[in-house]
């Protein structure tokens, strides 16, 4: 079986404009993206799901079912789409042998436990978890920086009974599929390459969430070292024209597969 992708929607959130478009001043963005009454943009669950030989690895979570009632006021999610759109490509839950996690933000690790009928489960009980090192130790033990931006409980299940390959370089996980550690975003972000019959792809995650965010000054007040996010947009651009490559956006609710040829 040759190594495929597809994109599995996992719903959408509302999220602050302001703090999403960081350095870009709210006169040029407001007039491209629309906004709410509290100036918050709405954010698609974009995941994406690799099929490689005997392999399921999907890429991140989403949000879950199991935001608390703030939460929900906050950011007025969706119905957790996850489960649904996997079952329509035919993947049941058990099915996944692998998630790769991006990095463990809410929005990206809030799928890794579920509630089902009032308990608390490991969504994916098969699932092997590929997580950076220093991502995993920063969530667990954030500093006064980041502590607002884990939430410990989305993976306490997963640590005391789940499968976690923590890594600490460039790992190929599967045919055609290697992850590549950026930190930029967080300090353990990491990207996805995928080699298909069909084309090269960069799952970027946060790195590059949104078209807004192709233009490589454009980076998002969350980010936690600016300058890592450039030199990650740098890398990504070099690496999809040498292979002629496609992106993959995670939170645009408009562009999902965009060719390198036409960011220019």
């Amino acid at each position: 079986m040759s190594t495929s992708i597809h994109k599995v929607y996992a719903g959408s959130y509302w999220s602050d404009g302001g703090a999403l478009m960081g350095v870009l001043p709210w006169s040029i963005w407001s007039k491209r993206v629309e906004t709410d009454d509290r100036h918050r943009l709405r954010m698609a669950l974009n995941l994406l799901l690799i099929r490689s030989e005997d392999r399921n690895i999907l890429v991140d979570t989403g949000l879950g079912n199991m935001l608390s009632e703030k939460q929900h006021k906050i950011y007025n999610p969706d119905e957790f789409m996850l489960p649904v759109s996997l079952g329509e490509l035919g993947i049941r839950d058990i099915e996944i042998t692998d998630v790769v996690m991006s990095h463990l933000h809410f929005d990206h690790a809030g799928g890794i436990c579920s509630e089902v009928l009032g308990k608390k489960v490991l969504t994916f009980p098969s699932a092997t978890y590929w997580i950076q090192k220093l991502e995993w130790e920063m969530a667990n033990n954030p500093d006064g920086l980041n502590r607002a931006a884990y939430d410990k409980a989305q993976y306490e299940l997963l640590a005391e009974e789940g499968k976690i390959n923590l890594i600490e370089q460039d790992t190929t996980i599967a045919k055609g599929v290697k992850l590549v550690h950026t930190g930029g975003h967080t300090v353990g972000s990491q990207i996805v390459e995928i080699k298909t019959d069909k084309g090269f792809y960069i799952y970027p995650a946060d790195i590059i969430p949104t078209m807004m965010h192709t233009h490589l000054p454009v980076t998002s007040a969350y980010d936690i070292n600016r300058e890592d996010t450039y030199k990650a947009k740098l890398y990504i651009y070099d690496t999809l024209k040498s292979h002629d490559g496609y992106l993959l956006l995670d939170h645009d609710n408009d562009i999902w597969e965009i060719p390198i040829t036409e960011l220019g």
